[in-house]
């Protein structure tokens, strides 16, 4: 599997980066899990206009799911379109969601397929989807991607859970928010701090710890980076905009 970070702001666009999308290829398949503000963008830039075959998103906040909407001109209007609807894995509001957003009367089902996540496990394309609630205001869901003997989780939006955990399990590769900092007074049952992040990762006994989902505006990421390190040894750092990783 191949990772590339499209975005990976927490709540909302940052100087260098917009916010969370995640493109992970396999086999020719491209899988674009989360499709947050100012990512088509990046989209083009790194991987192509059209490159998506399925769409996942995680939970139905703006910051994971605005540009979606703004994907329905181009699949719809595009001189050689409209395009096939295109699958959507997503929370089952998702439709009446994106659409309202959209603005105009009707529905975005021309453009998507939705399919409405579960608990469970099911295919997309080459890989093997595993998803379950985590610890988030709404319904939200952390992925296991699976491929070829290799695992991915993503923890989508969360505080610290049992499902996250479930999920990580000897994941390969633990791509990871860290939007609060330890120390501070921060909400209960929203986001995870560097430290919680890496506890997670050490209890998970995963391979590699990938930090997202910072809000730089709010925060130090020397300081994520560090609270992270003093709860997991293993190989670890902040992704960036157009970073890629091998799976």
């Amino acid at each position: 599997m191949r990772l590339t970070v499209l975005g990976c702001a927490g709540s909302f666009p940052g100087p260098e980066s917009p916010c969370s999308a995640y493109l992970v290829e396999a086999d020719g398949f491209r899988l674009l899990v989360d499709f947050g503000s100012g990512s088509l963008s990046s989209l083009q830039r790194y991987a192509g206009l059209h490159a998506p075959d399925a769409i996942l998103l995680t939970h139905l906040h703006c910051d994971h799911i605005l540009d979606a909407v703004s994907y329905v001109v181009v699949r719809r209007y595009a001189p050689d379109g409209p395009y096939p609807a295109l699958p959507v894995y997503a929370p089952s509001g998702a439709p009446d969601r994106l659409s309202a957003a959209y603005g105009e009367d009707g529905t975005v089902e021309d453009v998507y397929q939705f399919y409405a996540l579960q608990p469970g496990t099911f295919p997309i394309g080459p890989f093997t989807v595993t998803v379950d609630r985590v610890n988030h205001p709404v319904e939200t869901y952390g992925v296991r991607l699976e491929h070829g003997g290799r695992s991915l989780c993503y923890s989508s939006d969360t505080a610290p859970c049992d499902a996250l955990l479930r999920l990580a399990q000897n994941a390969d590769v633990f791509l990871c928010e860290a939007s609060y900092l330890d120390g501070a007074d921060n909400p209960p049952d929203l986001h995870l701090t560097g430290r919680e992040a890496g506890e997670t990762a050490t209890k998970a006994v995963v391979g590699r710890l990938l930090l997202t989902h910072l809000v730089a505006a709010w925060g130090s990421e020397a300081h994520t980076l560090e609270s992270a390190a003093a709860a997991y040894t293993g190989p670890l750092e902040v992704v960036r905009a157009g970073a890629s990783y091998d799976v």
